[in-house]
């Protein structure tokens, strides 16, 4: 059966070093979302639920370009890079 779990790339910063990465959990919680488990997505990378709306966004800001676009952009790229980084502290600590 064709999954998309199978076609998921490795971390190759944890398989050199033994350790994830930033993004690592990244391609697992979009598989979550897509299959409806919104709790789960969450848990595997919560920055998913503001990296999603910040990519559309931008794709939607370069086909119509909106008068404060660039704060909205700034202020959702901020909260996902803090978002990010808490939780890979997390990890690391937990």
């Amino acid at each position: 059966m064709l999954s998309p779990e199978n076609y998921m790339l490795p971390c190759l910063n944890k398989q050199l070093f033994g350790f994830e990465c930033l993004g690592c959990g990244s391609q697992r919680a979009v598989s979550f979302l897509i299959h409806g488990e919104f709790v789960a997505a969450f848990q595997m990378y919560p920055a998913i639920y503001t990296l999603i709306p910040l990519f559309i966004f931008i794709g939607i800001n370069f086909f119509f370009k909106f008068k404060h676009a660039s704060k909205l952009i700034n202020t959702l790229a901020i909260l996902s890079v803090v978002i990010i980084i808490v939780s890979y502290i997390y990890k690391l600590t937990t």
